[in-house]
């Protein structure tokens, strides 16, 4: 329409656009790494709040509000100075823009005036040009309005989609091998594995396991224990050397198929809001209530549960903090129980247990290990007296290896280690 009115000043109106380009490129290049900082800082603000919170009673056991405060007034500040900039400058977008868009207006009508005094343009088309010039630059004025919440997004985009672009865990076997017929032997073939190249943490690493041994591994904190039986469940992948289960590389199964036939109770547990039922047929959902049971029972923690509200029913809360950490491992327990495993994984299974329960827990382990091969990691090594192999581990590499009676005899690093429990210091 303002084509068919006037040519000439359409060209006029069309100028504002590349220099409205222009300022909208000037004032987003300076204003969008604030933007970005301003997300970062009110990610550091919100952990650290997340943080302090969750942790509050260690934070005043040891009097550490002075310290949370000063970190965070320090978070607080950069992002205030993040926030004003990047606030201040895309502020500006909308005047700018208005005031761009008003020169337009001045330049069409002094144009158009020009025009009606030649009696080339009547004042009504002049009148009606303006109106449509009006309408032309509004959505101009509108992205300079919102350009604030643009910006803002756009820099959360970043973060988000910098989390989404990393690799997914290549699990892509053409032909996997069967895991139905598995007896659980196992063999690790000088093993090699750093979680970056140049820190290399089992350096050299070589086991033979026949299946239903009870094998320990032992050693001090960073010799790389727990390493081991990620490594076997494919948590992480080797830097070289091999795995393998009953002759086959365990790169020739899917990681979630292998997965099935390990059960694994770590120091750390990990039970989730929903009933007590539900937390223990987790590895094994089509199982009876009375399956439930009796491996309540096996695991030493049926009585407990019956004397708790609603008993099996009972839901556990968010932070699962309406039962004790040693009836957290005891349910665990009763979950690998359960979902009946063919390889075991225990590390440190038993660390939050009494002493009294440890003894019933470990004649209840005893029973589920026949027949099973079992991985046993643990620092209280009267734990691991009966265990048919220890490995010794230590910086990344097996010191010795064999019965806790004749790494005794031996006098060397396993005696040492085991003979340092019993040590009382004298005067």
């Amino acid at each position: 329409m303002m084509i068919t009115i006037s040519i000439p000043m359409t060209i006029i109106s069309l100028l504002i656009l590349p220099l409205s380009a222009l300022i909208l490129k000037i004032i987003v290049g300076r204003s969008q790494k604030y933007f970005k900082r301003q997300q970062d800082f009110l990610g550091h603000v919100n952990g650290q709040v997340e943080e302090v919170y969750g942790g509050h009673l260690i934070v005043k056991v040891f009097n550490g509000e002075e310290k949370s405060l000063k970190e965070f007034k320090r978070a607080n500040d950069e992002l205030y100075k993040s926030a004003w900039k990047s606030q201040f400058l895309s502020g500006l977008m909308h005047p700018l823009m208005n005031f761009v868009g008003n020169v337009g207006y001045v330049c069409v009508a002094i144009f158009g005036g020009y025009l009606a005094i030649k009696g080339k343009i009547s004042i009504g088309d002049i009148q009606a040009f303006i109106q449509y010039n009006k309408q032309f630059t509004q959505p101009i004025g509108q992205i300079a309005q919102i350009s604030g919440n643009l910006q803002s997004m756009v820099a959360a985009a970043e973060r988000v989609f910098e989390f989404l672009e990393q690799d997914e865990e290549k699990d892509s076997v053409k032909d996997p091998a069967n895991i139905d017929d598995l007896k659980g032997n196992i063999k690790f073939d000088h093993v090699k594995f750093g979680y970056t190249d140049d820190r290399i943490i089992i350096k050299d690493f070589s086991a033979d396991v026949k299946d239903g041994q009870k094998i320990a591994i032992v050693g001090p904190t960073g010799a790389g224990k727990t390493t081991i039986v990620k490594l076997l469940m494919r948590f992480y992948d080797l830097n070289s050397g091999k795995i393998t289960i009953d002759g086959y590389d365990i790169k020739e199964f899917k990681k979630g198929t292998i997965r099935r036939k390990f059960g694994m109770v770590l120091q750390d547990t990990w039970l989730f809001s929903g009933s007590i039922k539900d937390n223990i047929k987790y590895g094994r959902p089509d199982a009876s209530d009375n399956d439930v049971i009796e491996a309540a029972k096996a695991a030493h923690i049926h009585h407990f549960i019956k004397t708790l509200p609603n008993g099996y029913n009972m839901v556990l809360n968010e932070e699962t903090s309406n039962v004790s950490a040693g009836q957290k491992q005891l349910l665990t327990i009763a979950r690998v129980i359960l979902a009946d495993p063919k390889i075991l994984i225990l590390d440190e299974a038993t660390s939050s247990i009494d002493t009294r329960t440890e003894i019933q827990i470990q004649s209840a382990m005893d029973n589920l290990m026949k027949g099973r091969t079992s991985f046993i990691i643990a620092h209280r090594l009267s734990t691991i007296k009966n265990a048919d192999l220890i490995l010794v581990m230590n910086e990344g590499d097996i010191v010795e290896q064999g019965t806790h009676d004749e790494l005794l005899k031996k006098g060397g690093f396993y005696s040492k280690l085991y003979n340092s429990q019993f040590e009382v210091e004298e005067d």
